[in-house]
């Protein structure tokens, strides 16, 4: 469980990796980004959820994957209630990589209705990822 602040009101709120729709901040009510963190026991139950899933395969010796990081947390902050952020640390869920042959990293997967709709691979600059959140949120 994260905790995450209310970019309202600036309440600390705990953000749990699975929940029904989304979260939302407890005192004002704001849509709050929804990143967490998944390993291979709990991947599932991550990415269920009737949003849009984008799942970040990632280590943490690749230098792309974490130039991409910074990216998907902003995108988490404005695609809040829209966008939940799923990262999978590919060295520690190796059962996760392998289920979707991640070869190379960063890895990004989009999900809807627990179905893979696009892959990514490689890092892509913000205005890409926003663009392809936005095809994506509008199909």
């Amino acid at each position: 469980m994260a905790i995450t602040r209310c970019p309202e009101c600036e309440t600390a709120n705990r953000v749990p990796e699975d929940a029904d729709g989304h979260p939302r901040c407890a005192k004002c009510k704001t849509d709050l980004a929804w990143l967490v963190n998944a390993d291979d026991a709990g991947f599932d139950d991550a990415i269920s959820t009737p949003l849009l899933t984008l799942v970040d395969l990632w280590a943490p010796w690749c230098g792309p994957c974490r130039m991409v990081g910074p990216i998907l947390e902003t995108m988490a902050a404005e695609f809040a209630g829209r966008l939940k952020v799923v990262k999978v640390n590919v060295d520690e869920n190796q059962k996760t990589s392998a289920r979707f042959h991640a070869s190379s990293i960063p890895m990004m997967l989009f999900i809807k209705d627990g179905e893979v709709i696009e892959t990514v691979v490689g890092a892509q600059p913000e205005h890409v990822m926003r663009s392809k959140i936005e095809g994506h949120l509008a199909g």
